[in-house]
């Protein structure tokens, strides 16, 4: 269905005849040929003397019309007809090309061709009569206007062209393999269809065609791929104006959508769509494009990659029945054999090459394809044993997306010996990658080069230009990662450490809030009852409690599989984030507000929050509670005592300091009775007994090195000392 108006012209008058009559082949009168079972025949007067053999078929033919146009046959001819006629010299001559490239149907044509009969040329046979014409060594030098002038000029003039007719080529080159490589018909017909895919798309106009449509009469042309009857195809239009409008679609749209190529470059083999694309790749396509072919292409070949089905892929998808490589996947999946099998098979080695020629074509630019897509791919490429080296990229290319990517998409199983159900190790691999890449376009964004932005990065990593959008990348990991150990937690074989390691590889920044990993923290026990008290504590490290929500801390005061000092932990941490959301509201008057709840709802108390919590629990509360109240109390009893000490301590020293003077008690007797000497040695006996009660209830504190009271007589006085309260 793709065409250039010179096809089409050409298309109305039938197929382009090549050879014809020849004067030098006067004396052989021949009506064609004719076929009885395997073999072909010739309709002439004389007899043949000639009989090739290619396969299974036989061509009974005249020795003098193929070695007049024949190089190879002249030569092969002669040396056999010695033989022959040494043998029997009525036996007519005995030639076998099994290697002929196109087979017995190419043969056929350059066979007619030698004859001077009239062979039409067409997209579909003119890569293998072009093959063979070069196997058999129909040159200019035997004969001018040979079958290889005939053919490279059918091949350079309507072939490459035309767009459907590139199509079918190459498509046909498939079994001709190495001769049409040889002979540059893939590279020619590859760079034809990227010049006309990456050509302005005004010079693609919408043809009504189809198992219903017709074209002046005729039936419709065979084209590379099977459309539905009645639907309109573009056609190639090298004028770039809109056509003629009966050959119109009334519908069709004066700019084709940009992925008007995708199904027809979709049918070649993996090869020759490499070829394709890189050769897109090389005239400037933009990588967006490019991914979305592949990805296309993926979907047609690789049912696997697909979101339903057995691995992803459904069975009643249409192009699922009816690609090659689809029924071939689900083969693979359906049967019972072990994984070594699975890769060994000859439908799993084409899938793994159409996995590695896929990720070795996939443009480097970050967002060419989707996450999604990376991620399918990947577990393919592991399942089918793909090369280390290509894994390793793919994985770094998830990396790069892994913001991007879906819980489901992320678990893949584990393809290879190990324990847990599902590869734990390539998402700590995965998250490493991300967090490689972050940091590479930091360190790009904020370390320019010279004469560069700052937002000059490489353009293979796809750095940011904003640190926020990096912070929303990490943000989105932590989610997708919490919600990962979630479901992997329920694995009995997944180690703690693992667990642990994982959890932790995200900085502590990525998590504003970590409801996330305390689910995954309470999966984890739930599925691992055995684990011990001291295990238990290890695990619950990984969250921050004062980052949970209300409602999280609502379930940890009550989760028996929690530690007590967990428990604890969560309960304190709430209640100083509502004693701090209360302070902080307190001017505004908002204090409900401030904490998100309807103005007339009063705060939980702590008393609210113990009673939610297991009996034990409280029990175990109320009792530390009371330790805590008995030791208050003795607190206070011991300060009272000691600042009633230390006041009757500064009254003594003052009276040391005045020398014997009476203590504010004989003092105040001295002045109603009128004498004081009587009062001064009572009043000095009391004071040391005071000194020495001190001295036995302070200990070290009241005593000296040498184990003399600070004040004692034959010593300099000293400055009151003041004793500190360390206790609050």
């Amino acid at each position: 269905m793709w065409e250039s108006e010179s096809e089409s012209h050409a298309g109305e008058r039938g197929l382009v005849p090549v050879g014809g009559s020849s004067g030098r082949h006067e004396g052989l009168k021949n009506d064609g040929f004719v076929r009885r079972d395997h073999s072909w025949y010739v309709n002439s007067d004389i007899p043949s003397d000639l009989l090739v053999k290619v396969g299974d078929v036989s061509f009974h033919l005249h020795k003098y019309p193929m070695i007049s146009r024949s190089g190879r046959m002249n030569r092969v001819i002669c040396e056999t007809a010695s033989v022959a006629a040494a043998a029997d010299p009525d036996t007519a001559a005995a030639v076998g090309l099994d290697d002929v490239p196109g087979g017995a149907d190419s043969f056929e044509l350059a066979a007619r061709f030698c004859y001077g009969m009239a062979v039409d040329l067409t997209a579909a046979n003119i890569s293998g009569l072009r093959c063979a014409a070069e196997y058999l060594e129909m040159t200019e030098d035997l004969e001018e206007g040979n079958l290889i002038f005939k053919t490279e000029a059918f091949l350079s003039y309507v072939v490459l062209s035309s767009w459907r007719d590139s199509i079918v080529v190459l498509k046909s080159c498939e079994g001709l393999s190495p001769w049409a490589e040889n002979l540059q018909i893939v590279r020619r017909c590859s760079e034809s269809i990227a010049w006309k895919a990456c050509a302005n798309p005004r010079g693609v106009r919408w043809a009504y065609t189809g198992a219903g449509a017709t074209t002046g009469g005729r039936p419709p042309r065979a084209t590379g791929t099977a459309g539905a009857g009645g639907t309109a195809s573009p056609r190639w239009n090298l004028g770039g104006g809109g056509g003629d409008s009966k050959e119109s679609s009334p519908g069709r749209q004066a700019v084709p959508p940009a992925d008007w190529w995708f199904e027809d470059v979709s049918v070649l083999r993996i090869d020759h769509f490499v070829r394709v694309v890189t050769a897109i790749k090389v005239k400037g396509m933009r990588f967006d494009l490019i991914g979305a072919a592949i990805t296309h292409y993926a979907s047609k070949w690789l049912p696997g990659l697909t979101k339903d089905g057995p691995l992803g892929g459904a069975l009643d998808e249409p192009w699922a029945q009816a690609s090659p490589g689809g029924a071939g996947l689900h083969m693979i999946i359906a049967g019972g054999g072990g994984r070594d099998d699975v890769a060994a098979s000859a439908p799993a080695r084409e899938q793994r090459m159409v996995v590695e020629s896929l990720i070795s074509i996939i443009p480097p630019q970050r967002d060419s394809v989707s996450c999604g897509f990376l991620l399918r791919l990947l577990r393919l490429a592991i399942m089918l044993k793909a090369a280390p080296a290509l894994v390793t990229e793919l994985e770094k290319r998830v990396g790069m997306q892994l913001e991007q990517a879906a819980l489901a998409d992320l678990l893949v199983p584990s393809y290879g010996r190990a324990d847990t159900a599902y590869d734990v190790d390539l998402g700590q691999r995965l998250v490493e990658h991300f967090l490689v890449q972050e940091q590479t376009a930091e360190l790009a964004s904020s370390s320019p080069g010279r004469g560069e932005p700052a937002a000059a990065a490489p353009e293979y990593y796809g750095a940011r230009t904003a640190a926020a959008a990096g912070l929303n990348a990490k943000a989105r990991v932590a989610r997708l990662l919490d919600s990962y150990l979630s479901e992997v937690s329920r694995d009995r074989n997944l180690s703690l450490t693992k667990f642990q390691v994982l959890a932790e590889s995200l900085p502590e920044s990525a998590r504003t809030c970590d409801d996330g990993l305390y689910r995954a923290v309470d999966s984890y026990l739930k599925a691992h009852p055995t684990l011990t008290e001291h295990e238990r504590k290890r695990l619950c490290r990984v969250m921050d409690c004062q980052k949970l929500s209300f409602d999280a801390c609502m379930h940890a005061a009550q989760n028996e599989r929690l530690p007590l000092r967990v428990v604890v932990q969560v309960l304190f941490s709430e209640q100083v984030k509502i004693s701090n959301a209360l302070a902080g509201s307190s001017g505004s008057g908002g204090g409900a507000a401030a904490l998100g709840k309807a103005p007339d709802a009063a705060p939980p108390t702590r008393r609210q929050l113990l009673d939610g919590t297991p009996q034990s629990f409280q029990d175990g509360w109320a009792a530390a509670k009371k330790d805590i109240n008995t030791l208050k109390f003795e607190l206070e009893s011991v300060k009272a005592k000691y600042l009633e000490l230390q006041h009757e301590m500064d009254a003594l020293q003052k009276q040391v300091e005045r020398g014997g003077a009476p203590s504010p008690a004989a003092g105040a007797g001295a002045k109603a009775g009128g004498t004081g000497k009587s009062q001064g040695p009572s009043a000095w006996s009391s004071g040391w007994r005071k000194l020495g009660r001190l001295a036995k209830m302070t200990g070290a504190d009241a005593a000296g090195p040498d184990g003399h009271v600070a004040g004692a007589p034959g010593e300099a006085p000293r400055k009151p000392r003041r004793w500190r309260n360390s206790i609050s």
